[in-house]
C-alpha cells in the first residue's frame, strides 16, 4: 500500500493551521501541524514531506530564514514549499522567492487558489524527477552588479558543494557573471528595480544555470554589436556609433568557459551547461569527491 503524501503545515495561528491542514487532507496529504518553526528544518530531514505550506511572522524563526536553510541543503531543496502569509508587499514576495520559495500566496485566499498551488509545485518536483534532477534552486536579485556577485558567491559555494573541481568552478562562476552582466545591462538598461532570476539544477551528469531577464530578448544569431571568435573587434566601432560601452565579449568568454549554451528562442533566458568529468579523472586529477 502506498504511503499518503506527507505534509508539513507551519502556521503559528491554531484555527488557521487546521483549516490548511484539513484542505490538504481532503487532498489526500496526511498533514502534520507546526505552530513554530524551530523543529522544521530537523522535522523535513527527517522525514521527507512532499509539502510545506510555511507562514513567514513565527514566534521564534522567520519563515524566510528557514526556508533558505532548507532549500541550500541538498538534501531538502527538492521538497516543494509554499509561502502563505499576510506579507503582500512586492517586497516581500520577492524576498520569498530570492530565499527559494516555489509559490507565495498571500492571505486570505480560496481554497481554489491554495489547490492551483499546490498543483503547480506538484507539477515542477514532477517535472525535475522526470529530468533526474538531484536538485534545483531558484534565485530572483535586483539587476544590480552587487547582487550579481553576492549570488556568484553562492553560486560558486554551490558549484563545489556539488564535487565539481575547483577549475571547472571558476570557469563556471565567470560564465553565470558574464551572462548575469548582459541581463542586467542590456536586457534591463540597468533598471535597478527590475528581476534577474537564476535557477541551479544539479544533476547525475552535469550542473545547469539559467539565466532570465525581463526585457523584450534579442536574436542571437544577429548581433553585430558583439564580439564573435573569428572577428573579434569590428564590433568595437558599431558599439560606439550606439554609444555601447568597450565590451560586447560576454557571450563569446561565455561559451569557451562551458560546454553548452543556448538561448531560448525569445532571446531572454540563457541556459549555461557544465558536464562532470570521468570520477577516474578527477580522482587522477587530486580532487575530493563529493558522495550524495
Amino acid at each position: 500500500m502506498a504511503r499518503k503524501a506527507l505534509a508539513l503545515v507551519v502556521e503559528d495561528e491554531a484555527a488557521t493551521g487546521e483549516l490548511l491542514a484539513e484542505h490538504l487532507r481532503r487532498w489526500g496529504f496526511e498533514p502534520t501541524i507546526m505552530h513554530e518553526g524551530g523543529s522544521a528544518i530537523s522535522w523535513t530531514h527527517l522525514h521527507h514531506p512532499d509539502l510545506i505550506l510555511l507562514d513567514l511572522m513565527l514566534p521564534d524563526l522567520d519563515g524566510y530564514d528557514i526556508c533558505e536553510n532548507l532549500k541550500l541543503d541538498r538534501q531538502t531543496n527538492l521538497v516543494p514549499i509554499i509561502m502563505v502569509t499576510c506579507r503582500d508587499q512586492p517586497q516581500d514576495r520577492v524576498h520569498g522567492l530570492q530565499v527559494g520559495a516555489n509559490y507565495y500566496l498571500t492571505k486570505p485566499f480560496t481554497p481554489e487558489q491554495l489547490e492551483h498551488a499546490v498543483k503547480e509545485v506538484a507539477a515542477w518536483k514532477e517535472e525535475l524527477i522526470r529530468h533526474g534532477a538531484r536538485g534545483e534552486i531558484h534565485f530572483h536579485m535586483t539587476s544590480d552588479t552587487q547582487a550579481l556577485e553576492e549570488l556568484n558567491f553562492l553560486l560558486g559555494a554551490l558549484f563545489f558543494h556539488s564535487g565539481m573541481p575547483q577549475a571547472m568552478v571558476k570557469q563556471f562562476v565567470m560564465a553565470v557573471r558574464e551572462m548575469g552582466t548582459n541581463a542586467i545591462e542590456s536586457g534591463h538598461k540597468k533598471e535597478v528595480d527590475r528581476i534577474v532570476t537564476v535557477t541551479y539544477r544539479l544533476d547525475a551528469e552535469k550542473i545547469t544555470v539559467f539565466v532570465r531577464d525581463t526585457g523584450p530578448g534579442f536574436n542571437p544569431k544577429d548581433l553585430p554589436h558583439a564580439a564573435r571568435p573569428g572577428d573579434p573587434v569590428s564590433h568595437m566601432e558599431i558599439r560606439e556609433k550606439l554609444g555601447l560601452r568597450e565590451g560586447g565579449f560576454g557571450i563569446m568568454i561565455a561559451r569557451g568557459l562551458v560546454d553548452e549554451l543556448q538561448y531560448n528562442e525569445k532571446g531572454n533566458e540563457v541556459k549555461l551547461v557544465k558536464f562532470f568529468p570521468p570520477v577516474e579523472a578527477r580522482m587522477e586529477a587530486g580532487e575530493a569527491i563529493v558522495a550524495d
